[in-house]
């Protein structure tokens, strides 16, 4: 990162409350968080679990009171500063990921994490994502192709794409960036190909001065997640697929503090054959039809 680029993120900084209650206010409206289906049985198994499990540490680690108090408060403060989306996406979602994509064939997925954004403009392939005047970073371009298990071309394949610029922050979670910088739905041809142009994106920190970084600090971690592009692809009748592709030599790919990178979730880039400025990638989805198993 350039000292232009930290300068920007200085100035740029936002706040961990105000990301966290975007984040927090995001899931609320998404429909996600009902529960209605989950059945008393099923509620009372998970929730005994969970409650077994804490309270399995407090007598295997002879918990004190002081570390107890500090537990409540920091709990207190997660929901202040509005910091449980980012807590849960950071730290368990990538295990309920695997739990529930294991029985999927076709392309691997991953996390979603706290930043996406629905109903980002919808673009036609080729496809050139919004951005700024003298955009900073390396210009990229990302193609690929979408095909069923048995290698049949998708008619009808979009990707949804979100990702962070060269400082390291995402469009709506960090003041003074466009609204829709980095994000579109970019619909495949009739061959299930697609074209799109963006900009290389930062490794970032997640957000340190709330809760979560509070936590970080106390236990001696780092806050890191490599640099990496957010995915989700879906096409009628067939399974939709989440994911991030990541950039190999990225020193942050095997300690990602999300837990999220896979090897076959890498995206490797190569100069642009066609004399233009940047680097180019491509990436390939198969996607299984609905109901469709190993």
């Amino acid at each position: 990162m350039t000292e232009n680029q930290l300068d920007t993120r200085q100035e740029t900084e936002g706040t961990a409350v105000e990301a966290g209650s975007k984040a927090t206010e995001r899931f609320a409206a998404s429909g996600k968080p009902t529960g209605a289906g989950v059945p008393k049985e099923r509620v009372s198994l998970l929730a005994g679990a969970l409650i077994k499990a804490a309270n399995d540490i407090v007598v295997e680690h002879e918990v004190t009171y002081e570390e107890y108090n500090a537990l409540k408060a920091w709990l207190i403060k997660v929901g202040n500063d509005g910091e449980w989306p980012l807590f849960l996406d950071v730290w368990l979602e990538h295990t309920v990921e695997d739990v529930n994509s294991q029985e999927r064939p076709g392309t691997k997925g991953t996390i979603e994490g706290p930043y996406y954004v629905p109903n980002s403009p919808v673009l036609e392939s080729p496809a050139t994502l919004e951005m700024r005047d003298n955009e900073e970073g390396v210009p990229l371009q990302f193609s690929g192709r979408f095909t069923d298990t048995d290698g049949n071309p998708i008619e009808g394949a979009q990707l949804e794409i979100w990702h962070a610029d060269a400082a390291g922050f995402y469009s709506q979670y960090a003041p003074g960036l466009p609204e829709w910088l980095f994000r579109a739905n970019v619909q495949a041809d009739s061959n299930g190909q697609f074209v799109l142009h963006t900009m290389r994106p930062a490794p970032y920190q997640i957000p340190t001065d709330g809760a979560c970084g509070q936590l970080i600090s106390a236990a001696g971690w780092h806050a890191w997640r490599p640099a990496h592009i957010h995915i989700k692809v879906s096409a009628p009748g067939f399974q939709s697929v989440t994911q991030q592709l990541y950039f190999p030599g990225d020193p942050h790919n095997a300690d990602d503090i999300a837990s999220a990178v896979k090897p076959e979730l890498m995206l490797n880039t190569t100069p642009r054959t066609d004399g233009a400025a940047g680097e180019e990638a491509s990436y390939d989805y198969v996607l299984a039809k609905v109901g469709q198993s190993k």
